[in-house]
């Protein structure tokens, strides 16, 4: 292994037991290094790390040298305060436009569909682990990795709550469920301990191991088909993802038909959903023309009574 090979695993061994997860950093780096030695470079500069981040990849062109710039740069940030012969590309050296996908929010009679033809899978186990998971999903707004990940240890029965450990950005937090879904949950665990046995996961397989999720979003677009559910657009296609969204403007829509405070309690849906903040969270406000318009209400009657 080269000098920059061996410095590209230092640099992901420390920031990896900093809590950073890095994907993108650990599959790029390598190659960046390899590409160095091969060019005879030792030292990182803004010229060789813009001319590697550009070489031809099939794909989004933009997308691609944008993230391996993003990658570089925090390498040579580390590499600067060991060497400082090592220069640090600059912010925006390459810039990429933001696409977020239209959020498909779900209507409960979709979500119904969905639990309906998950209900109807072939094996008594399959069936039952994705009606309750596509349920958890649309009553919590979980992310799809936290709720495959959860354990049969992380329901605190008495209180009402699942532990969500170690997520996005590194946190873990609590989240409060109604009764019904504990009831859910509990029906579902005596299907899955009675097919299974002990299992550590709370979700799991026909062969009793935790789910992965490629295999779970295969299984969701079958039934997404299933149930009929058909893309509104080209950017927005009914995806697992969506059910967190749905999640969270059936509940900004709720508080504001309650005319409750929206902006005080954005900060406790944040909290929920486990955002890096309420800024997150607020752009659920942009994805529903209801929401929208429920907002341009409560201003316009701000407004009114404003002397």
């Amino acid at each position: 292994m080269n000098g920059l090979g061996q410095a590209v695993e230092d640099y992901l061994t420390i920031r990896r037991a900093l809590g950073h997860k890095l994907a993108d950093a650990a599959r790029l780096l390598p190659h960046f290094a390899a590409w160095m030695a091969t060019s005879g470079h030792e030292h990182v500069t803004v010229c060789r790390a813009l001319e590697w981040a550009t070489l031809p990849k099939i794909g989004s062109a933009s997308t691609v040298h944008a993230r391996r710039i993003v990658a570089v740069r925090g390498f040579a940030k580390h590499l600067h305060g060991i060497d400082p012969a090592h220069e640090i590309p600059p912010t925006g050296l390459i810039p990429c436009p933001k696409h977020r996908a239209v959020p498909y929010l779900y209507s409960d009679a979709d979500i119904a569909a969905l639990m309906t033809a998950a209900a109807a899978l072939p094996t008594p186990l399959r069936a039952a682990t994705y009606e309750t998971l596509i349920g958890l999903l649309a009553v919590t707004g979980l992310r799809i990795g936290e709720a495959i990940r959860l354990d049969r240890d992380s329901i605190d029965w008495s209180a009402g709550r699942l532990v969500v450990c170690k997520s996005k950005f590194g946190k873990s937090r609590e989240v409060v469920v109604h009764p019904s879904t504990l009831d859910a949950i509990a029906t579902y665990s005596e299907i899955r301990d009675r097919t299974c046995g002990h299992t550590t996961a709370l979700f799991v397989s026909r062969a009793g191991n935790r789910l992965v999720y490629t295999n779970v979003c295969e299984v969701f677009g079958r039934l997404r088909d299933t149930a009929g559910l058909k893309p509104r657009s080209p950017q927005c296609r009914p995806r697992i993802h969506d059910l967190r969204h749905s999640f969270a403007v059936r509940t900004l829509i709720d508080w504001y038909s309650r005319g409750l405070d929206v902006g005080e309690r954005l900060a406790w849906l944040s909290t929920y959903l486990g955002h890096a903040g309420p800024t997150s969270t607020y752009w659920y406000l942009s994805a529903s023309p209801e929401l929208m318009a429920l907002a341009a209400d409560r201003v316009e009657a701000a407004m009114a009574v404003t002397p």
